[in-house]
Order: C-alpha cells, then structure tokens, then sequence
C-alpha cells in the first residue's frame, strides 16, 4: 500500500468548506472512489495551527493512483480548480510505502 500524503493551509474563513471537501466522505474522496485501488483519505487537523491540514489518500499500488489520475484527468483538473479558492497553501509532501 502506498500513503499519498499532502499539506494544506485552509484560506481564511473557508475551514469547513475545506474540510467538507477534503474529509474521508469529501468531493476528492467521492472522485477517488470511482478508481480501483482506493483505499480510503484521512484528514488531520493541526491543532497549534488550526488552518493547516494533512490529507493522507491511500492506494493499493503507484500504479492504481497512477491510473485514476490518468484515467479520470479531467474531473481531477475540473475538481483541482474548484477547489483551488479554499487554499491559501498546498505542498505534496510524499508517497510512503506501508499500512
């Protein structure tokens, strides 16, 4: 299993926007889901800085990550975009192996 793990900072006044869209049962999750290989999303909150978040996605292999983004490129761009207003930050942090 593979951990797609990313850091975001919430734009002001937009925190549960965000979380709606990026928590477990969230917008991204419901694009994800249409994919083999999904394993589900968790989204952490910080709590000394409660705009910046993690979102961990995980995934059977690379390759069916690799697939969904190929296969579903456009409602990922679509989403990405619509998404975009509720992020003041995003940085990818890393693709780790384990359960």
């Amino acid at each position: 299993m593979i951990q797609i793990v990313w850091e975001f900072v919430a734009s002001p006044g937009q925190t549960l926007e965000f979380e709606r869209c990026y928590a477990p049962d969230g917008r991204w999750a419901e694009l994800f889901r249409r994919a083999p290989g999904y394993r589900g999303t968790s989204l952490l909150r910080d709590a000394e800085e409660p705009r910046r978040y993690l979102t961990i996605d995980r995934w059977e292999t690379a390759a069916a990550h690799q697939s969904m983004r190929e296969r579903l490129a456009q409602e990922y761009a679509a989403l990405d975009r619509a998404c975009e207003p509720l992020t003041e930050s995003e940085r990818r942090i890393g693709v780790f192996e384990g359960e």
